[in-house]
């Protein structure tokens, strides 16, 4: 009898632990291959299979000796982050929070979520700053990513939610507009639906203004200048307008607002908006030709329209653009943004954001706070109100903030004037940060806490598409290392009681049980979502308010979640940059990803494979701008603005605009992007002004 072959390891159902895309794919085990795990493919219909090289190479960092393993405290006698205890670091932070809080009131003790957190860590992170700390002093990295089409979407439809429609919708539609972003780079898997889409006969206009890989793909590309994406959006309004193409029975049908909205977008004519954008006249009009002369169509914002500090107003711009044409509400068709980080949805929706409760739910609402207190088993009075917005939150460290908890995030990186927060950062009373590595961040902590990671522990996320998915644990965590909720556990034993401590579980699916009643009534509504029912069904759509309802992938289709079941335009007319170049600083420098490394880079610059794609930052230039200031490709050149400055190898290239330069911010050191950025905020999302800000760039010798 012939010897039957083993059966193969069992493969965990899970997904990739990056971008908002949430791709699907299995891991099972296998000796010698980076972490113990391998990756299988698995069909989900967001990438069917497919996966980036960060996606394919995640299980590196599983590597105990790419990681942290055990918990660091500052020695007072050699100042450097020493190994320790658990109880002995948990203490810690504890006493220095408690001790902040009575010194100097709750509200000093600040708490800095991220949106690469699960579900539940960012409902219970939330809980804990207002149950346990009492400090309406939280808000998360998220702010800098997509909040200000949140605000856009909020204020025009009633509800936020990334994309109103699942994302296999984008191929079928009869035109795209895709406004600042790079999907071949920052969400390779998702190009397949861009280029279904026109291989379906439908058109591609990409608006960005360096050539990028995914502009390559488009039947038309706008290149205006960095900082005008709002004049972009409103004159091709005008043109639609003036072109009679406005869909009056719809608007008349679905919306409210529009006389002022026109009469606003009448004063930013073609020729004028190719003054200030750099866009020919030609180019708007075939714009709106394309767009207008497809049966229907989308338009997709990314943060390269939204991270300006007229992010708010450029977003509802888009918004209106899609309302007068009669493009939403309706079947392939519509406005969405494609958020970034992994539960940049899920992040925002469940109470880690400055003024906001679980369900999407208005801090300074009374309904609201009578019900989430009610789940908490806590008088409603007892909640704080909103409060500093990510970077107000930042920028106050070391004064009104003395003591900070951070989970998930790198701000010495990803903060905009990054070496000013760097150095708030520094003179705190006190900084916890748990991580998975010793980030840039953690480095500059007096407790590091070891936490588990994406194939080390269960828990949902929320896709762009706002469908709530399941990540099942593949493998134990190493010794030393311990889960984000068993951490606000201890703490909030430590800083409170035991009967305190009972309201902070551990085990993720009690916390989601708990999330889905504390978000049951809200816009973002969890209360019929269970890990069963994602597990067979490929995730759920919220809105789905109870077990018997399929959940909701498609939003508007009937009416708007406003009042009045109607969309709102808005009034919004041009506002140039906060920064605009003048003779001592010439240029403009916009920011953004490449596609080796993820966000701050604090995990995918420890996977060797990545690293060596992308090593480290460099600054693209013009062949026109290179050679007026003598640079040859590869030489170093010194960036600087009115913050500070970056150097970096050039990388001469036409596809950029000759007057703008690039730079990706996934870095620290001399090659820190942020250093250069405006901290400039939205005045309705608090969005900081990453993309546009004025610098001059000189030769800074040889790279090395």
């Amino acid at each position: 009898m012939p010897t039957e072959a083993p059966a193969p390891p069992p493969v965990t159902a899970t997904h990739c632990p990056y971008c908002s895309l949430q791709c699907g794919m299995g891991l099972r085990a296998a000796s010698g291959a980076p972490g113990g795990l391998e990756v299988v493919p698995r069909d989900f219909p967001v990438n069917r299979g497919a996966l980036c090289g960060k996606g394919s190479s995640a299980p590196a960092l599983l590597d105990p000796r790419l990681r942290l393993t055990e918990p660091l405290i500052r020695s007072a006698a050699t100042g450097r982050l020493e190994p320790a205890t658990w109880d002995a670091a948990l203490a810690l932070v504890a006493a220095r929070l408690g001790a902040v809080g009575e010194e100097h009131g709750p509200d000093a003790v600040g708490v800095f979520g991220g949106g690469g957190l699960t579900n539940e860590k960012a409902y219970a992170l939330g809980k804990f700053a207002r149950v346990v700390l009492k400090t309406s002093t939280i808000d998360y990295n998220g702010r800098f990513c997509m909040s200000s089409a949140a605000a856009a979407h909020q204020r025009a439809f009633g509800v936020d939610r990334g994309l109103p429609f699942p994302l296999q919708d984008v191929a079928r539609t009869g035109c795209v507009i895709l406004a600042g972003s790079n999907l071949a780079e920052t969400m390779p898997p998702a190009v397949r639906h861009l280029r279904e889409l026109r291989e379906n006969g439908g058109k591609l206009i990409v608006v960005d203004p360096r050539r990028t890989r995914t502009a390559e793909q488009a039947d038309l590309h706008l290149a205006p200048r960095p900082g005008t994406d709002l004049a972009l959006a409103l004159g091709l309004l005008h043109l639609v307008v003036a072109q009679g193409r406005t869909d009056e029975a719809f608007i008349a049908r679905r919306t409210t607002g529009w006389e002022a909205a026109r009469t606003a977008v009448m004063a930013h004519w073609p020729e004028l908006v190719e003054k200030i954008t750099g866009v020919p006249v030609p180019q708007l009009r075939a714009a709106v030709g394309l767009f207008c002369n497809a049966p229907d169509g989308m338009v997709l914002t990314a943060r390269g329209a939204e991270q300006h500090a007229t992010g708010t107003d450029t977003v509802g711009a888009w918004i209106n653009f899609c309302l007068a044409t009669g493009r939403a509400g309706r079947p392939l068709s519509g406005y969405g943004c494609l958020t970034g980080q992994g539960n940049g949805q899920g992040g925002r929706e469940h109470g880690q954001k400055a003024d906001q409760l679980p369900g999407y739910r208005k801090l300074t609402d009374p309904r609201a706070r009578a019900h989430v207190a009610g789940v908490w088993g806590v008088p409603a009075d007892s909640l704080p109100g909103p409060g500093p917005s990510a970077y107000e939150l930042l920028d106050a460290l070391g004064g009104e903030v003395r003591a900070l908890l951070v989970m998930g995030s790198n701000p010495v990186i990803s903060a905009p004037r990054a070496a000013h927060i760097e150095g708030r950062l520094r003179a705190l009373d006190f900084l916890a940060v748990a991580d998975v590595v010793l980030s840039e961040t953690a480095e500059l902590a007096d407790v590091v806490l070891p936490v588990t990671q994406w194939a080390e522990e269960t828990g949902t996320m929320t896709n762009l598409e706002g469908r709530v998915l399941l990540r099942r644990a593949a493998l134990a965590p190493p010794d030393g290392v311990r889960g984000d909720l068993s951490v606000l556990n201890s703490l909030a034993k430590l800083l409170s009681c035991e009967e305190t401590a009972r309201k902070f579980p551990a085990d993720p699916e009690t916390v989601f049980q708990e999330l889905r009643r504390a978000s049951a009534g809200g816009a973002a509504d969890y209360a019929g979502i269970s890990y069963r029912r994602i597990e067979a069904e490929d995730g759920v759509f919220w809105p789905c308010p109870d077990e018997d309802h399929p959940g909701t992938p498609r939003l508007f289709l009937e009416r708007f979640a406003t009042d009045h079941g109607r969309a709102r335009f808005v009034e919004v007319t041009h506002r140039g940059p906060e920064e605009e170049p003048d003779a001592e600083y010439p240029l403009v420098l916009t920011t953004g990803r490449v596609l080796a490394q993820y966000q701050s880079g604090a995990q995918t610059r420890r996977v060797p494979e990545l690293d060596a794609a992308a090593p480290g930052a460099f600054v693209e230039l013009h062949p026109l701008l290179a050679g007026r200031i003598g640079v040859a490709d590869g030489d170093a050149v010194t960036v600087t603005s009115r913050r500070g400055h970056a150097t970096a190898p050039a990388r001469v290239t036409a596809a950029i605009r000759s007057d703008t330069v690039f730079m990706p911010f996934h870095w620290p050191g001399e090659g820190r992007a942020n250093n250069l950025t405006n901290p400039a905020l939205d005045p309705v999302s608090k969005m900081p002004e990453f993309k546009a800000c004025a610098v001059r760039v000189e030769r800074a010798g040889p790279a090395a």
